[in-house]
């Protein structure tokens, strides 16, 4: 077995600041070429040191081994700093409680009533487009998935006021944490622009959502909502109070909740859009699946099953760009990956991005393809695909997402052709979330 000191180190490290640089100008340059050195490779971060993860099976093994590999890491800290302990940042000594507490939330019974929500709300917003008006599509995307959010979390609590405040505070959050999870501890508490936006809009946000929460539980009103369903948890294995969610765990769920559930979904809708306008053989095909299944009708659970190529569009956007990008993890005990060992306290980190563009599991990786999806074709591995992470700390939101995505995307092609608008190429916008930037796009109604 080699010695860990022997893990090669990414190349073009500078003195002192190592390779925040490189990892700040072009991250995903910069992490896309480490697999060519090696299945594991070490980065310095400042002074941090990062072991990052390249091969598919290692990186299987370690979202598999939730004890010994075990949520840590710049990423998390700062993530427990923003949003406290939760279902995403929590350690795994508590995630298996929080897990059982919140997963009747998202038990397959309460889908059809979601479902209903999502439909309404994507309605509501693109029936407000007017034919030839240009679309800033991901701001049309976050406006979609925060109702929609908002519509299954809270009922009707958050006004459009409120809403629209706690939004450009999600928006500030996730744009500036991936500078602040990896800059010095020093440097975060300095009163910069950057530093004062960010702190204000973590304490307004926290101070909207415990708001809604208190009322909620003094109330005791079961509004048939996510947020009543959490309330309303109870582990029945726990004594002593331990059974039910604390109001801190609650407050530290409902953020959680939020700034994920419309950040990503929103990501993932705007590729998906830009990707089927740029293949108008697809876009045609979509056109006639969305016809044909709703027949004139609004997306309902019911045609989840039958919105085959939809879901194939959302599955394939996922791959090529999924919004939770980069991820980190923190070993809790002496343990090995492939020929190395890995000491205790070790920060490793790991990329879907890397594992879903990876040319030994996936046919021309580069590719929007989404029939390679298509279960009459031979599927790539199920480790290959990861957006939602994988192993007991799999995103308990899975389902509602790709079930609002897949909703959403077949309202808008039900309703509209978009078109896109001449300027630069579409590229990423590197944050805590991968989203297409300066993503424009004209809206025509549809005449059939």
């Amino acid at each position: 077995m080699n010695n860990p000191a022997t893990i090669p180190s990414a190349r073009a490290a500078l003195p002192l600041l190592g390779h925040i640089p490189l990892l700040l100008r072009d991250p995903l340059g910069f992490f896309g070429s480490l697999p060519e050195q090696g299945d594991l490779v070490r980065i310095r971060l400042g002074p941090i040191t990062a072991v990052v993860v390249c091969d598919p099976d290692l990186t299987r093994r370690m979202l598999r081994e939730d004890r010994v590999f075990d949520k840590g890491g710049p990423f998390y800290d700062r993530g427990r700093e923003v949003i406290g302990n939760n279902l995403v940042t929590c350690p795994s000594v508590e995630h298996r409680r929080q897990r059982r507490l919140a997963q009747p939330a998202f038990h397959h019974t309460r889908f059809p009533d979601y479902a209903e929500v999502m439909a309404d709300q994507a309605a509501a917003v693109t029936d407000g487009w007017h034919d030839g008006q240009v679309l800033e599509v991901f701001d049309e995307m976050v406006t979609i998935t925060s109702k929609t959010l908002t519509a299954t979390m809270f009922s009707d609590a958050l006004s459009p006021q409120v809403l629209g405040a706690a939004l450009n505070d999600v928006r500030c959050l996730v744009d500036e944490f991936t500078r602040r999870a990896i800059t010095p501890k020093p440097l975060r508490r300095l009163p910069t622009p950057g530093n004062r936006r960010f702190d204000h809009a973590q304490a307004r946000l926290r101070r909207t959502l415990d708001a809604v929460t208190a009322e909620r539980r003094a109330t005791g009103i079961d509004h048939a909502d996510l947020l009543s369903a959490l309330i309303a948890a109870v582990d029945t294995d726990l004594p002593d109070g331990g059974g039910f969610l604390s109001d801190t765990e609650l407050s530290n769920q409902t953020m959680m909740f939020f700034l994920a559930g419309s950040e990503t979904t929103a990501s993932a809708l705007s590729w998906a859009l830009h990707l089927v306008v740029a293949h108008p053989a697809i876009e045609e095909r979509l056109y006639e699946e969305v016809d044909r299944v709703l027949a004139g009708h609004r997306p309902a659970h019911a045609h989840l099953p039958e919105l085959t190529l939809t879901t194939r569009v959302i599955t394939e956007a996922l791959r090529l760009w999924p919004p939770a990008w980069l991820f980190t993890r923190t070993t809790t005990a002496d343990t090995e990956l492939g020929t190395y060992p890995i000491p205790a306290g070790t920060t490793l980190v790991y990329s879907p991005f890397l594992i879903h563009r990876n040319a030994e599991l996936y046919d021309k990786p580069e590719t929007f393809d989404p029939d390679r999806w298509d279960p009459a074709r031979p599927q790539p591995p199920r480790h290959a695909f990861i957006p939602f992470g994988d192993g007991p700390r799999k995103c308990i939101g899975d389902q509602f997402s790709l079930a609002e995505a897949v909703i959403t995307l077949a309202t808008i092609f039900s309703r509209w052709r978009l078109e896109h608008l001449p300027g630069p190429p579409i590229g990423p916008a590197v944050t805590v979330t991968l989203r297409p930037r300066g993503l424009r796009m004209r809206a025509v109604a549809r005449t059939s």
